[in-house]
């Protein structure tokens, strides 16, 4: 390594969603650029290739413990920090997800700091959207979230809407920064397929984790609309707890011959290459990781008009922004563009334009760096 590399602790969720997702990608960049990069997990990370060089990735396994009955994940990630960077002294420690990632990560910088002359590694804490909008801002966890990522070196969002949210339910005052990193994708692995004629019955896609909050029950209900008017298809990509009742749901609309549900294990640029439209009509997105992908293989988007989709789907250029829960309006947007294939295509190019221009993989992991140097001094 050059005396330029820095050796970087990164931390995420291994679960199928965006956070998981952006910090295996950021893991894999800083690898490749020879930075000695720490993988800290509960298990590997889905878009994580363990053996690229300078990567490392390091499974935290909780012990059971019968006294304690609740999860030890938070403290066995806390010490399996401590162990890496005794033995390979870390820089930096950037974390997806306040909690538990950034308070784990701020004890073990705490311990590391008390225990050894030479300086601690900074934190950098990046926020994802529920982290604030929904665990952070709970009654039960807003003190240690708001300490967690006040007692951060740098904190940042992949939107400017989050950075206000973060602002405003946190109560955090408005002169702390948080630095804006718009997420990214790689648009040389997510990229159009073949021009192609429209096929008689197309495809509309959603992915997500199956959470209450992604609304797949209205992915469903848009989908009937459009099917009740013309030939066409959905795929379901992702798993989570609201999957039973979306196949009950399916099934009570008579609609399981005319949909599959894919799970998290696919080849997901070739099921999105596949597909003519991205529908995401849920309740909250931070910035909507999984409509970008989408348009990134030349997919037009329709999607609810909330959070941080705006700074990502450009309404009426790149698809269509509606009201959270209009259904009927969602299912209008969607006809409009499988009856006026004109329409749709130019949608298309302008989706794979704006993912090509504005939110390519390095431009963002240049970003981070210049967030690690500053915080590096």
């Amino acid at each position: 390594m050059s005396r330029e590399s820095l050796r970087v602790g990164v931390v995420c969720f291994s679960t199928f969603g965006g956070s998981g997702v952006v910090a295996a990608e950021i893991a894999t960049s800083l690898a490749g650029r020879g930075h000695a990069v720490h993988v800290f997990s509960d298990d590997l990370p889905g878009r994580l290739d363990p053996t690229r060089p300078n990567l490392t990735f390091h499974p935290v396994v909780p012990r059971a413990y019968p006294p304690l009955t609740h999860t030890l994940y938070p403290l066995a990630l806390t010490s399996k920090i401590v162990e890496v960077s005794r033995r390979e002294p870390l820089d930096l420690i950037h974390v997806h997800y306040a909690l538990p990632h950034a308070t784990s990560a701020y004890l073990a910088r705490a311990l590391l700091a008390a225990e050894t002359p030479g300086p601690a590694p900074k934190l950098v804490t990046t926020l994802h959207g529920t982290d604030i909008t929904l665990v952070g801002s709970d009654a039960s966890f807003l003190p240690l979230t708001r300490f967690s990522i006040m007692a951060s070196d740098a904190v940042t969002t992949p939107s400017a809407w989050l950075a206000a949210a973060t602002h405003e339910k946190l109560d955090v005052p408005r002169d702390f920064a948080i630095d804006v990193v718009p997420n990214f994708v790689d648009t040389d692995r997510f990229s159009p397929g073949e021009p192609t004629t429209q096929a008689p019955a197309p495809t509309l896609v959603h992915v997500s984790n199956f959470r209450p909050l992604k609304r797949v029950d209205d992915v469903v209900r848009i989908f009937a609309r459009v099917r009740a008017a013309r030939p066409a298809r959905l795929r379901l990509v992702g798993d989570g707890p609201e999957r039973p009742r979306v196949e009950a749901q399916l099934a009570a609309l008579g609609l399981m011959d005319d949909v599959e549900l894919l799970g998290e294990r696919i080849e997901l640029p070739r099921v999105l290459r596949d597909a003519a439209l991205f529908l995401l009509p849920s309740e909250t997105e931070s910035f909507g990781l999984a409509a970008l992908e989408g348009m990134a293989c030349g997919l037009p988007v329709v999607a609810s008009a909330v959070g941080g989709l705006p700074e990502v789907v450009v309404d009426g250029e790149t698809g269509f922004l509606r009201p959270v829960g209009d259904v009927e309006a969602m299912a209008t947007c969607a006809r409009r563009l499988l009856d006026d294939e004109p329409l749709r295509r130019r949608m298309a190019a302008a989706s794979r334009l704006r993912a090509e221009t504005q939110f390519r993989v390095e431009p963002a992991v240049d970003r981070y760096l210049a967030v690690y140097r500053r915080v590096l001094g």
